[in-house]
């Protein structure tokens, strides 16, 4: 039986794993599954999978996590420290689906086990990927990517030469905003934000796909994973969502990867590498489409997208600051601190300051030189977001 664990098991990564592994019990032994502030969730999962431990990230949800898990078998744990413990538990396999730079420590961790990390986390890579890559180098671990777009390069490129690649395409869906007038934008709402016009996805999440700094966040992933140039990378907005990338090859051949909005495909593949297997996903089809449209993704209506151009180049903890800046900015959004566009503009605001004089970017990544420049730029947005609110 292959040992499996699931960070962010209550999130909507998570769950669409354990429906995966539900479907064949079997097959699988599960350490461990960890959550957030769903107790009643996170218990009946670990229930449901006979895990050997579930924990919460809250100390203060403890006595509920062990009062649901009463009788069980199952060990209740939580905080920071027990995460971490949880993650050192030897697994084969490791679904990485904590939100934010939170995901990056378990993820190490996981990966120094010399377990396959299923990454469903995009800011490990965009702020530490080179420490990822060779973690995974040093401890025999493996890295399978788990976003959809990234998932879809990968396949595309099985089989082929690196050498023979000529660009990456990622395709966006636009997010709430995408059909808006631009002098709208500025006093759009956190709830109209939070509307996705192709599917139900977390407030958080949503709102990124409305700025695009969750399309931003994969640009720079796409250039830490699979190591390619910054001018190879490209956005276009793809309303459909169907085609989740293509690769385009120096023979001015291009590779799509189509398939319906569902995010079972990416598990799927991460979980039975490398064999393909019988996933419960609809099936296109075609003629009933008719068509697919994509239109340029336009960096005046998405900054984040400019930004991330300037990240790429940049390297270093720069990938870090962005992502922790994105994350502050998007808090003050919804606490209304700031507008809609001024996330970006807090944002470029902390990249510039930190770009010089603070040492942020050393030769060689640590997680401690990452977390430093993590909370840096999130001390540098607040103030940033304060100057703004007092003016």
């Amino acid at each position: 039986m292959r040992r499996v664990s699931i960070f962010g098991a209550t999130g909507s990564i998570g769950q669409n794993t354990i429906d995966l592994i539900a479907r064949a019990p079997e097959e699988y032994s599960v350490v461990a599954l960890t959550g957030g502030a769903n107790i009643e969730q996170l218990a009946q999962d670990a229930r449901r999978l006979n895990a050997q431990v579930a924990v919460t990230a809250y100390d203060d949800k403890l006595d509920a996590l062990r009062a649901a898990l009463e009788g069980s078998g199952v060990e209740a744990a939580a905080g920071r420290t027990a995460l971490i413990e949880a993650a050192t538990r030897p697994a084969d396999w490791v679904m990485s689906a904590i939100v934010g730079s939170a995901g990056l420590e378990p993820g190490l961790r996981a990966l120094q086990q010399g377990a396959a990390l299923a990454l469903a986390n995009k800011e490990s890579m965009v702020c530490a990927g080179p420490l990822m890559l060779e973690t995974a180098k040093t401890h025999g671990g493996r890295i399978l990517p788990v976003d959809s777009e990234h998932s879809a390069v990968f396949q595309a490129l099985i089989g082929e030469d690196m050498a023979a690649v000529e660009r990456v395409v990622i395709t966006a869906s636009g997010g709430a905003f995408r059909d808006w007038p631009l002098e709208a934008l500025a006093n759009a709402t956190p709830a109209e934000a939070a509307t996705h016009p192709n599917w139900d996805m977390g407030q958080r999440i949503t709102i990124d796909s409305a700025s695009m700094f969750n399309k931003a966040l994969e640009l720079i992933e796409t250039r830490e994973f699979f190591e390619i140039e910054p001018s190879q990378i490209e956005a276009v907005v793809h309303p459909e969502s169907l085609i989740h990338a293509l690769v385009g090859f120096r023979d001015g051949a291009l590779m799509a990867h189509v398939g319906p909005p569902d995010m079972r495909h990416a598990i799927g593949f991460a979980l039975h590498w490398p064999e393909r297997r019988d996933l419960p996903v609809a099936r296109l089809d075609l003629a009933a489409l008719g068509q697919l449209n994509f239109r340029k993704a336009c960096e005046t209506r998405w900054p984040a997208l400019r930004l991330s151009r300037s990240v790429m180049e940049t390297r270093g903890l720069a990938g870090a600051v962005f992502n922790a800046a994105k994350e502050r900015a998007l808090d003050g959004f919804l606490d209304g601190r700031i507008g809609f566009t001024q996330m970006a503009e807090v944002v470029e605001e902390v990249l510039s300051q930190l770009s010089s004089g603070d040492g942020l970017t050393p030769a060689t990544l640590t997680l401690d030189t990452v977390m430093r420049a993590d909370h840096l730029a999130r001390e540098r947005a607040d103030a940033i977001m304060a100057r703004r609110a007092a003016n």
